[in-house]
């Protein structure tokens, strides 16, 4: 793919099948029109030059690649409704502001509560973001057959249930908006920590967990929940060159070389935080932001385990109260972070849970006990990296 395609293609390729979707009700077809746009912009634009409005271009040659297929359709049901419809997005649209953007509905009904996660995860990625199925299996690690089906019977699910194409009302809109900021924090998550394989970190999923994050901070700008989330994943990217040694061997938060962060994506966060906080309306994803924003200013850790605290009751979870373990662990001593590990009900499969204990009895000097929690947290699955680390501080507890 040339790189102006490449480029119009993932700006564009949400909106275009949104709006195919939104008139045809049908997400393969939708997907299909818009190939065959792109495949043609691949023939066509390097030899007559890229249209100069690339993405109207998309819209309307989907439009005509759906009409072609349409009218070579023997079976007759719904068929002239659809012709109707398409035919009234216009011919040779100029513009594509002159067309309903629909990526927000998209979005919506991709993220929707009646999917399993891992379905909404990997229908965002597709309909959304535009991976092909082989591209989100290798992130994820699934087998690509498997990939596909899941894609499928999600979309069969949307069909059957009649999950509506739509931006939820607003009784509904905080209940559904939350599933939304999860399946994006889940997206970056798999590519910032990967849960398995040889690769630690996988940038491509990063960097389209920040894209879709910034879509929808545009499509919601007065959400502040929106703005938290995508100011977390800006702070938390900023880290990423100095978590790794050259080698990919992990580097700990407290070890890390501060000149390879990045400053730009630092302040980009702490600007984005602060448009979330003009609203009045704290949330999850702000405070986490606001802990992330804390370890890049270089704050104390008594600061960021008060901020833990005070998420910890907005959003209880297991994960959160280790990671307010360890922060009152460096802020108050190994021995107050045990206390509050050993109270965490939960996480048995969860390889970092023993991985701190063992790092605080470790810095206890009780060396016994640290090479017994390395042994049950190597037990579990992580990353290469994670596996090799941890295999490193059991043999020097162990020797």
């Amino acid at each position: 793919m040339s790189t102006d395609v490449e480029r119009v293609f993932k700006e564009e390729w949400g909106r275009a099948v949104s709006i195919l979707i939104r008139v045809l009700g049908d997400f393969a077809l939708a997907e299909d029109a818009v190939s065959d746009a792109f495949t043609t912009a691949i023939e066509r634009w390097p030899r007559d030059g890229v249209p100069r409005n690339p993405g109207a271009w998309i819209v309307t040659t989907a439009r005509n690649r759906a009409l072609d297929r349409l009218r070579r359709e023997r079976t007759f049901a719904r068929k002239a409704e659809l012709l109707a419809r398409l035919e009234a997005l216009p011919e040779d649209a100029t513009d594509v502001s002159s067309i309903p953007d629909e990526r927000l509905a998209l979005v919506f009904t991709c993220c929707h509560p009646a999917l399993p996660a891992d379905a909404r995860v990997a229908l965002t990625l597709r309909e959304v973001g535009g991976l092909k199925t082989p591209e989100i299996a290798r992130a994820f690690l699934v087998a690509e057959p498997a990939l596909a089906q899941r894609l499928v019977r999600a979309k069969r699910r949307i069909r059957e249930t009649g999950i509506p194409f739509r931006v939820p009302p607003d009784e509904l809109l905080p209940e559904r908006l939350r599933s939304v900021l999860q399946v994006l924090y889940l997206v970056f998550n798999e590519g910032y920590a990967a849960s398995a394989g040889d690769e630690a970190i996988r940038r491509d999923l990063t960097e389209e967990a920040i894209r879709l994050a910034k879509l929808l901070a545009v499509l919601m700008p007065d959400e502040p929940e929106a703005l938290g989330l995508l100011a977390l994943l800006l702070l938390h990217d900023s880290r990423r060159e100095a978590r790794h040694d050259p080698n990919g061997e992990v580097i700990l938060l407290e070890d890390q070389d501060r000149s390879l962060w990045d400053t730009a994506r630092i302040d980009e966060g702490l600007r984005v935080l602060s448009r979330a906080y003009a609203h009045r309306r704290p949330g999850p994803y702000q405070l986490q932001a606001t802990i992330a924003a804390a370890h890049a200013q270089g704050e104390s850790w008594a600061v960021i385990a008060a901020a833990y605290d005070a998420l910890v009751q907005l959003e209880p979870s297991p994960v959160i109260e280790l990671n307010r373990a360890v922060a009152h662990a460096f802020a108050e001593g190994p021995e107050r972070g045990l206390e509050l590990i050993d109270r965490i009900d939960g996480l048995e499969d969860y390889h970092l849970k023993p991985a701190a204990r063992a790092d605080l009895l470790r810095r206890l000097d009780r060396r016994a006990e640290a090479a017994a929690s390395y042994r049950e947290a190597l037990a579990l699955e992580m990353n290469d990296a994670d596996r090799r680390f941890l295999e490193r501080r059991l043999r020097e507890v162990a020797t």
